[in-house]
């Protein structure tokens, strides 16, 4: 692991790796939306609105693993100080809250036909949207660490990485609210080793997961790539700088 966190072999391994992970996942994901849009059947007793699930579902999976990857990352940071790992969590960050709010506008689409209200209080709506409210918080301390610390944070574990890894508490109250509290949310179809879900909505389902978390994956890689590259242009000006004055 500690091979990887080298940002020379990192960024060699990512140069082919990103474009693989996007070119993969947008071919697999447009054919899973084709396959979910317009060859499998209406539900029936929701019809035809059931098909957002083939985008909603994989957005409410990625949302959450956004988080997860920020609290890996930042508990990497904390136990083995790896120079990537903040930048990771960096990376996650957007793509995650992005695909949240797609999770949050999708629902309540599906919701209004489905409940006959675009919005109800319940635990899984109510505790996704804290979820996004977490990213737009981790997003802000972040930005104003760095600004505080004038981006010589290297070393130290700072104030992001600790909300990083408190804020995953949010993920398990999000999968669970459906079972812990009486929830106008329907109970998780798919669990581990089996599905409530036809083979007909399952397999363009799974197939829609994979390319969008392919996506992502490839979000994240090239977001990497630019922070590591703005932050050895700012050390090249900053060495710049020094040796201009030194040699004033």
């Amino acid at each position: 692991m500690h091979g990887f966190a080298n940002p020379a072999r990192f960024l060699r391994i990512a140069r082919w790796l990103m474009p693989l992970c996007m070119g993969t996942g947008l071919v697999v994901a447009l054919l899973a939306l084709g396959w979910g849009l317009f060859v499998a059947p209406a539900e029936r007793l929701q019809g035809e609105t059931v098909r957002i699930v083939y985008l909603h579902v994989p957005a409410a999976w990625l949302g959450m693993a956004g988080w997860m990857g920020i609290a890996g990352a930042s508990f990497t940071e904390i136990v083995w100080r790896h120079p990537l790992a903040g930048i990771a969590a960096k990376a996650c960050a957007v793509p995650g809250a992005v695909f949240t709010g797609v999770c949050l506008l999708t629902g309540s689409l599906w919701g209004r036909p489905a409940w006959g209200t675009w919005w109800v209080w319940d635990g899984r709506l109510t505790s996704m949207l804290v979820l996004l409210f977490l990213y737009f918080g981790w997003m802000a301390l972040s930005q104003a660490s760095e600004a505080s610390d004038g981006g010589q944070s290297a070393g130290r574990v700072g104030a992001p990485a600790i909300f990083g890894l408190v804020g995953a508490v949010n993920v398990p109250i999000i999968h669970y609210s459906v079972i812990w509290w009486n929830s106008q949310h329907q109970p998780p179809s798919i669990t581990m080793g089996k599905s409530a879900m036809s083979g007909d909505f399952l397999m363009p389902l799974l197939a829609a997961m994979l390319g969008f978390t392919l996506i992502f994956a490839g979000v994240v890689l090239a977001r990497m790539r630019a922070i590591l590259a703005g932050q050895q242009a700012e050390a090249r000006l900053r060495r710049k700088a020094r040796a201009e004055v030194e040699a004033f």
